[in-house]
């Protein structure tokens, strides 16, 4: 994903509401997500599907990262030999 540029990424609802198919395009040329703002704050995102689908992957990876920090600093581990024995078992089901 791009970096946004404040002067041209930032956009009011109004005006996002008169020109939706060229924001889209816009999306899609430039791979910019594009800010969209009302009373002056910002209320939300557009993004291309490729750009939510890294983020979400991304996301699930840390995630998936956490939980296996999490779960050596509690002794949640499992030693090879015990770890080569659970996948024997659970591939001859």
């Amino acid at each position: 994903m791009k970096t946004i540029s404040i002067s041209n990424d930032i956009v009011p609802i109004a005006e996002f509401k008169t020109g939706i198919s060229k924001w889209f395009k816009s999306i899609q040329k430039a791979g910019h997500p594009l800010i969209i703002t009302q009373n002056g704050k910002p209320a939300g995102v557009l993004l291309s599907p490729s750009d939510y689908d890294e983020l979400v992957y991304k996301k699930e990876f840390l995630d998936s990262v956490g939980r296996g920090m999490a779960d050596t600093e509690t002794g949640n581990v499992y030693s090879t030999k015990e770890l080569k024995a659970t996948l024997i078992d659970r591939r001859s089901r």
